[in-house]
């Protein structure tokens, strides 16, 4: 018997894999005082594994590293915290996804066996090299299990892998989630430790620059649904908004249609300094964007105005002068919905304050607003969407003074002819009546236009045979002292118009005068209205936001069937309204009556599948136990190619639906409905990978 365990414990020094363990186990007749060589050999398999393992980290040879390590943990269970700390970290640093790859097979399998072995370090490096290599699902997994573990990241890491993840529409959406579960962990902290443990709060409080990272983000995928959850999450938690955050605030506030919300901010940002005046472009342009959409053209004529009038050391001052502006506040505290509201969230805003290390982009560029020589002014696309709002409401009168005001607000840094512009273009549409109204408006303000304008004209009038118009025409001009040596019909001769090089009809009879940015700009404006939403839309919406955020869903409810009885088709904000009030009030049986009509929407067409809605729609379902509901609403997002977190949706249901039908066999069940409402709990269970 001991010839034959020594031939066993040669056997291991030759054959690879083999060790003295593995090849004395195949024995089964040996007698119990040979137990202490198995020791032994375990003990020797142990060390050598170990140096062998410690040897290929150190010298990079990442293949078989992970061999000797796989063979360790079949024998010997997994190494020291040390050696798997050096392992992962030296994966974490490869270039090879294949290699990160196994790093987050490896913390994975770690963290279902033995969740303590995983450190703060090394974790923390594979999810910042997990995002850099555009694998966001496999960052934001390590970086829940990190939440988890409470392992928090620090800023910096927050930081650095959003910045990453955010560069794909499917890491942005993670990284939303990302933010509200660490918000979660903020406020669940805050609740357990007060504020006495201040400095334990303060490392694990997102701060400004995470928000705007996330918040641009969602404006550049037009997520902006999810993104205004994110605003009134920087209300509860407290995160102040800063100049840039302000700006996005403004392009999602644009996007979702609601106006007052902007209102709300202006009187701030009319306070902030000139040097400010470049960056806050963007929020003036999706005001007077709004103010567009809801055609109300009064008001936009009054933020065109402000920007053409005002220039010098400070903008919009508000009558406050370099003095009064030091006694200001910095800090200013926003309503978030309706200003009547006891219970409402007030976001805190600093204008003035600009990150310096890190600046956003800030979402699009600006098209209605442009900014020269610091100053603010009307694009063409903005003046073309004046003219035809006037003209839309038969206020050609207030369109002349308005042409007034805004060469008279420009100065010197006008351009030139910006009302023959303005005629030019109205003419090169046909839009020949207009322009004669704005002739007659400008003389009777004083400040009549030149010969040329009214020759444009002229020669528009003949070439449409508007005779009996070029008559009446002429005569204004006489009155000006113009034409006096020439009869109508010289005048009205193609040789007198050729003389004074005048445009002609081209060979499709349209006015051809010379094209400007502003005629093009007009010409598209007409386009793109057709297909424009109607206001009446902003304005409904607008009231049934306003009763939701009210908690008076009868009311909000009530606007919703008006809106049917008319004939107008709801938008996604309007379902987003009615869901988001609903489920304050976790009422979620209405939401599942609110389902029916949305699926009615989708499969007519009538309605777009918008992933922010189904997300909200899953999320209250889950939490009001309507999981067939909830199969429903991933069927379509599954047909429409859209990426679902099963993670978040799996903790969800941990932490409302834990024991639900959890030992409940089929058999058992009473009713049919139970029946079937067991099947889909399992579903369900199934498809987020819990059983």
């Amino acid at each position: 018997m001991i010839r034959r365990t020594l031939i066993l414990l040669s056997q291991c020094f030759y054959r690879k894999n083999i060790t003295f363990l593995d090849s004395i186990q195949q024995e089964k007749q040996l007698p119990f005082h040979y137990s202490y060589l198995v020791n032994f050999s375990s003990f020797s398999s142990n060390e050598i594994l170990l140096n062998k393992l410690e040897n290929a980290i150190k010298q990079n040879q990442l293949s078989e590293a992970c061999e000797v390590f796989a063979d360790f943990k079949r024998l010997h269970g997994f190494p020291s915290n040390l050696i798997i700390s050096k392992l992962i970290t030296q994966l974490s640093y490869s270039f090879d996804s294949y290699w990160l790859k196994k790093g987050y097979d490896l913390v994975l399998l770690i963290y279902k066996q033995k969740s303590h072995l995983l450190c703060y370090d090394f974790l923390a490096k594979l999810a910042i090299s997990l995002a850099r290599d555009q694998v966001p699902i496999h960052a934001s997994t390590v970086l829940r299990i990190m939440l988890e573990l409470g392992k928090f990241p620090t800023r910096d890491v927050w930081k650095t892998t959003f910045i990453h993840m955010v560069k794909t529409e499917t890491g942005t959406y993670l990284v939303s989630d990302l933010l509200v579960e660490i918000c979660d962990c903020f406020m669940h902290h805050m609740e357990e430790y007060g504020v006495k443990n201040s400095k334990h709060l303060k490392m694990i409080k997102p701060d400004t620059m995470i928000f705007n990272i996330v918040l641009e983000a969602c404006v550049r995928f037009k997520s902006t649904l999810r993104a205004e959850q994110i605003i009134e999450l920087m209300a509860v938690v407290g995160v102040v908004a800063d100049a840039s955050t302000i700006v996005l605030i403004a392009q999602i506030h644009e996007m979702n249609g609601q106006r007052d919300e902007l209102k709300k901010l202006k009187c701030y940002i009319d306070r902030a300094p000139a040097r400010l005046l470049r960056h806050y472009r963007q929020f003036y342009d999706s005001l007077l964007s709004l103010h567009f959409k809801f055609d109300d053209i009064d008001a936009a004529v009054e933020l065109v105005l402000d920007m053409c009038k005002h220039q010098g050391s400070s903008f919009f001052s508000g009558g406050f002068t370099s003095n009064d502006r030091k006694d200001l506040p910095k800090t200013y505290l926003i309503p978030i919905g309706s200003c009547n509201l006891k219970t409402e969230l007030r976001l805190q805003i600093e204008p003035e304050l600009l990150q310096k290390d890190y600046v956003l982009s800030v979402g699009s560029h600006p098209e209605l607003a442009t900014f020269l020589g610091g100053r603010l002014f009307p694009s063409n696309k903005a003046l073309a969407k004046v003219i035809h709002g006037y003209r839309k409401h038969g206020k050609i009168g207030d369109l002349s003074k308005t042409i007034v005001s805004i060469q008279k607000g420009l100065g010197v840094m006008q351009k030139p002819g910006l009302s023959s512009d303005m005629l030019g273009s109205c003419i090169q549409i046909r839009w020949l009546e207009t322009s004669h109204d704005i002739l007659d408006d400008m003389e009777l303000a004083g400040t009549p236009m030149d010969f040329e304008a009214y020759l444009s004209l002229l020669s528009a009038y003949c070439k449409e045979n508007m005779m009996k118009e070029a008559k009446t025409l002429i005569k204004q001009m006489r009155k000006r002292g113009w034409l006096q040596d020439l009869s109508d019909e010289d005048v009205v001769s193609g040789s007198f118009l050729e003389k004074c090089c005048l445009p002609f009809l081209d060979e499709n009879s349209v006015i051809v005068v010379e094209k400007s940015g502003l005629a093009e700009s007009l010409i598209r404006e007409l386009k793109e209205g057709e297909n424009a939403i109607p206001s009446l839309i902003y304005e409904i919406n607008t009231s049934i936001y306003f009763f939701c955020k009210g908690n008076m869903m009868d009311d909000a409810l009530r606007t919703y069937q008006r809106m049917q009885e008319r004939e107008i088709q709801p938008t996604v904000q309007t379902f987003t309204h009615l869901i988001n009030g609903y489920s304050k009030l976790k009422m979620y049986r209405e939401i599942t009556i609110l389902w029916g009509e949305i699926k009615r929407k989708l499969d007519s067409g009538d309605l777009t599948s918008n992933r922010d809605l189904h997300e909200m729609l899953l999320w209250n379902f889950i939490r009001g136990g309507y999981f067939e509901r909830v199969l429903e609403v991933l069927d379509y997002m599954k047909r429409n190619g859209m990426y679902i977190d099963k993670w978040k949706y799996k903790s969800e249901f941990m932490k409302f639906h834990k024991y639900l039908y959890r030992s409940l066999k089929e058999e058992q069940t009473k009713t049919e409905a139970q029946r079937k409402r067991l099947e889909h709990v399992r579903a369900f269970r199934k498809w987020v990978g819990i059983d």
